[in-house]
């Protein structure tokens, strides 16, 4: 049993996501939360499989809430479900640890196999958000702009690859899971336009993202 907590400031939505989770033989809600820090505190006491969180909540919102998951080590993969594809918040979300980004329009069981796909270690992106990285990296001009635009962390990951660490030993290097990672090098990958680790590694060498000193 996959065991979720639902993180939305709307009743209305949290209602309707529980109950859709809940009608599934393999899907359990332990938890509902109204804003970042309620999401954090569930994830705390319940240690679910998955946090199901939306970006735009009072008090703390999501991006931070799902910094906070990550960085504590809480054990659950955040998958981010939100009405926002512009490319700062999807940006903001991976770069904060989220494995997973949907959109509240998507079908029902679009959602449900999303959720599935994150508790088995897959990164599912909707495919108007994975558009919007592409786009992002499409429109830059020059290797230097497209290294000005990879996060800190996305980076630092590149770096380590070029290092020639595999994905288990750069997760215990940052202190984050291995699901992060992938989730990290999945956008770099679009960003960068490569197609998988060897040629990430020779990009960052070309482009100097290598400490060489």
């Amino acid at each position: 049993m996959i065991r979720v907590v639902v993180a939305d400031d709307h009743a209305v939505v949290r209602s309707g996501l529980t109950g859709l989770i809940e009608g599934t033989d393999d899907l359990e809600v332990v938890g509902v939360a109204a804003n970042g820090r309620e999401a954090v505190e569930q994830v705390r006491r319940h240690r679910p499989d998955v946090a199901l969180m939306d970006l735009q909540m009072p008090d703390v919102d999501g991006v931070e809430a799902t910094r906070t998951i990550v960085a504590e080590g809480l054990g659950a993969e955040v998958l981010v479900l939100t009405s926002f594809s512009d490319q700062a918040r999807i940006h903001a979300a991976i770069d904060a640890g989220a494995v997973g980004y949907l959109l509240k329009d998507a079908e029902p069981e679009v959602l449900l196999d999303g959720i599935r796909a994150v508790a088995r270690g897959e990164s599912p992106i909707d495919p108007r958000a994975a558009r919007t990285l592409l786009g992002a990296r499409s429109s830059s001009r020059t290797g230097g702009e497209v290294v000005g635009e990879l996060s800190p962390r996305e980076a630092e990951v590149l770096r380590l690859v070029v290092e020639g660490l595999l994905n288990k030993q750069i997760a215990q290097r940052l202190g984050v899971t291995e699901r992060t990672v992938k989730a990290h090098l999945t956008s770099a990958y679009q960003r960068i336009g490569v197609a998988d680790r060897t040629q990430a590694a020779l990009w960052a060498q070309r482009h100097g993202l290598v400490d060489r000193s």
